[in-house]
């Protein structure tokens, strides 16, 4: 795996490589066969200018920024002063230019990072797969052993619906992937794709100068190579300090939820779950497993209602009754559904979260952090759910129904977490023989600092040789 943000930040300090260098590094990444698709508006040229900037301020004496003058990414559905924030669609694209930054765009720029492109996502990112019809579909790339995942001829998605974000990082062609969590939106892709992918609570990082999707669930995240990294860039988008602690494994009591969280695991993830429990209380930690009756009530919850497509249309309804044509057909499927949501079953779903999430509280109290799966299955076949094409009807409608199932099966677990207005960290646990997995650290609201540093110890655990 590449080295990380914290580790070459460290190098530049000490001259041994500078952030100009390590951007054409970055670079190189981008334009390779596996990097190119990550992008959908590369501009290189810009990251070498800041991180010139950066080391000339080194060479001044001046002091060295967090980021180091190293290169991030940004999801398409953030504003960069200038250019035009399309969400992955084609119907923005006649839309004026942003103004200014994004507050969490901006908030990196100030840290010293240099911003190398903006990235590919799912249209409007609804969506945990990853594809888009409208632009290339970046095949997902393993970041913690560097290698294609899966057979070359059989490329896997990306996950979504920050896809580009994670194979920039994954591949090497940025140290940050700036992305959105709105269901899973940073933590599928990152453990699709074999690396860190950090959600905080919501609450914490603004999201204004973002596309929203759901504005009771969108949250600001990002995706990199390590935890330490991850809580560098989550103290930077915060505006806050991560306390650390040195609390040993043993010193945490961790849950493992068996329903629906142990429940119909491929293979791969199921052996990968376990060897990572095993590891963890030979470390010493406490793991225990739990039923919690309470995250059943979640179907109940939802069963009239769900925030994104009633909140989506809500900003959509306009564009996509002059324009559905243009919308991704799968896209457009899902924002329609919440024109059919009466008003009282949206306010009622407003009010039963909050009981729901009185209630999980209150199950999860004697716990410092669940432990899950991040997804239950691997990354599917691009071929598998590709976007329909118009060749073969009967083939198109076979893979419409593989995405639907699929994309409900990525975001079976990271969800929860978005309803429960929570926390979660995602870190690769797979060996070099396996497709990657994701391990998911997750509590409820404003336990961010436990949840990074539960992190570090896991990681430091898992380290697999």
């Amino acid at each position: 795996m590449p080295h990380d943000l914290t580790s070459l930040r460290l190098s530049i300090w000490r001259g041994h490589t500078s952030a100009a260098e390590q951007v054409e590094r970055s670079i190189e990444r981008a334009l390779s066969p596996a990097g190119r698709a990550a992008w959908m508006h590369f501009t290189p040229e810009r990251a070498r200018a800041q991180a010139a900037s950066v080391d000339a301020d080194l060479r001044a004496g001046r002091p060295l920024p967090p980021l180091a003058g190293l290169p991030f990414s940004v999801k398409d559905l953030f504003d960069v002063a200038g250019e035009v924030t399309r969400a992955g669609s084609r119907v923005l694209a006649d839309e004026p230019p942003a103004t200014q930054h994004a507050p969490a765009v901006a908030r990196l720029l100030a840290g010293g990072g240099s911003l190398i492109g903006r990235t590919h996502m799912v249209e409007f990112a609804f969506s945990g797969v990853g594809t888009n019809p409208h632009y290339p579909t970046p095949a997902a790339f393993d970041g913690r052993w560097h290698q294609t995942v899966g057979a070359p001829d059989e490329p896997r998605v990306p996950g979504g619906s920050s896809s580009g974000a994670a194979v920039s990082v994954a591949t090497g062609a940025a140290l940050i992937g700036l992305g959105s969590d709105t269901g899973g939106s940073v933590r599928i892709p990152a453990a699709l794709n074999g690396i860190v992918g950090f959600k905080g609570t919501a609450r914490c990082v603004p999201t204004e100068g973002t596309v929203p999707l759901s504005i009771t669930l969108d949250t600001v995240g990002a995706l990199t190579r390590s935890v330490r990294d991850a809580i560098l860039v989550h103290e930077l988008l915060a505006a806050r300090t991560v306390t650390r602690t040195a609390a040993p494994l043993a010193a945490w009591r961790l849950a493992v939820v068996r329903h629906p969280m142990l429940e119909a695991l491929d293979e791969t993830v199921g052996r990968a779950f376990e060897r990572s429990l095993a590891r963890l209380r030979q470390a010493g930690a406490q793991v225990e497993e739990i039923d919690l009756p309470v995250l059943d009530e979640l179907t109940e919850l939802t069963a009239r209602a769900h925030f994104s497509p009633v909140e989506s249309y809500a900003w959509h309804r306009e564009r996509i009754a002059k324009r559905g044509a243009e919308y991704d057909p799968r896209v457009a499927a899902r924002i329609l559904r919440g024109a059919e949501v009466p008003a009282y079953a949206y306010i009622e779903l407003i009010a039963g979260r909050r009981r729901w999430i009185a209630r999980m509280e209150a199950a999860l109290r004697d716990y410092d952090a669940v432990l899950s799966p991040t997804t239950p299955i691997v990354a599917p076949r691009l071929a598998d759910v590709a976007p329909a094409d118009g060749r073969d009807a009967a083939l198109d409608a076979a893979r419409d129904a593989e995405f639907f199932r699929v994309n409900a099966l990525l975001l079976r677990h990271t969800s929860v977490v978005n309803m429960l207005d929570g926390c979660a960290l995602t870190l690769p646990c797979h060996t070099p023989d396996e497709l990657p997995v994701g391990l998911m650290l997750w509590a409820p609201a404003m336990r961010d600092e436990a949840i990074l540093n539960l992190g570090l110890r896991v990681e430091e655990s898992l380290q697999i040789k």
